[in-house]
């Protein structure tokens, strides 16, 4: 509240549907709404993630190959763990190395097992899961992994291919056929992730260029951030009309799509800001 105007900032909105995580609380009263527009004009698939990971995993073990997962540390990481421990849990995945190599991934893990209303799983089912993976803090043994020619499954930070350990891995593997890389989260305009996804040929990485010969893939239904429904659903229990909203965090053409969206829905008055553009509140 400032000036007696309450400001609400909706920080990354979460799914309504998360495979760890409640759906997200909603605001019931505010003044002005500052709205993240990541997915503001696409709404995620109705695919089965959970068999899309199980059909690219058994799919590259059987060329002898290893799967890199680019993954943010926090929720995403997590949610990867739960999933893959699931399919080895129901005998669907092969038996081999199920490697997280995050730090803060890692600590992360802490927290879920300490705070277990803030997500779907229990206490028991976080440490089971962490039973099956071999977890990585030192930087020597993320050299000796690299290094180590069977298959295995490796989820690495960070999830847009920016920086991170992840860089060590795809020095070595992106340019091996037999290599897959499993993009799991949303990549922004400019990254090394947006121009994989895109089809580069070659990637620079520490000031090198490394030929692109992996297996590039998506699983769409794994990111946590709400799509253009999710993110018009979250405005849907306000009880008074805000007098702006404006739409941050997203790309211009997203989050226009989503302004039209939510003055079609609700007549509230959108904004998308501009760089350097000032509003009296």
């Amino acid at each position: 509240m400032i000036e007696n105007k309450k400001l609400v900032f909706s920080g990354d909105v979460g799914r309504d549907d998360d495979v760890l995580m409640y759906a997200p609380s909603k605001p019931k009263k505010a003044d002005y709404i500052f709205l993240e527009s990541t997915y503001g004009n696409r709404i995620h698939p109705e695919t089965d993630a959970k068999f899309e990971l199980e059909t690219y995993i058994n799919n590259t073990v059987n060329k002898g190959g290893t799967i890199i997962i680019p993954s943010f540390a926090v929720e995403r990481a997590q949610t990867l763990m739960y999933l893959l421990w699931q399919l080895k849990s129901e005998g669907k995945i092969p038996n081999i190395p199920y490697i997280i190599d995050t730090p803060m991934g890692i600590r992360v893990l802490d927290v879920f097992e300490n705070n277990a209303k803030w997500h779907k799983l229990s206490k028991n089912e976080c440490i089971e899961m962490c039973k099956l993976f071999t977890m990585i803090t030192d930087y020597k043994d993320t050299i000796e992994t690299i290094y180590d020619k069977q298959p295995k499954v490796v989820i690495a930070a960070s999830g847009m291919v920016t920086g991170g350990r992840v860089l060590s891995y795809l020095e070595k593997y992106i340019g091996l056929s037999e290599t897959t890389v499993i993009m799991v989260g949303y990549q922004a305009e400019g990254t090394r992730g947006r121009k994989l996804l895109e089809g580069a040929k070659d990637i620079k990485i520490y000031g090198k260029y490394y030929e692109v010969k992996a297996n590039i893939l998506e699983i769409e239904g794994l990111s946590a951030h709400g799509d253009q429904q999710d993110l018009i659903n979250w405005l849907s229990i306000l009880e008074n009309k805000p007098k702006k909203i404006f739409l941050v965090h997203g790309e211009n053409i997203p989050a226009d799509e989503l302004r039209i969206k939510i003055n079609e829905k609700y007549g509230f008055d959108c904004v998308v800001p501009l760089m350097g553009q000032e509003f009296d509140l």
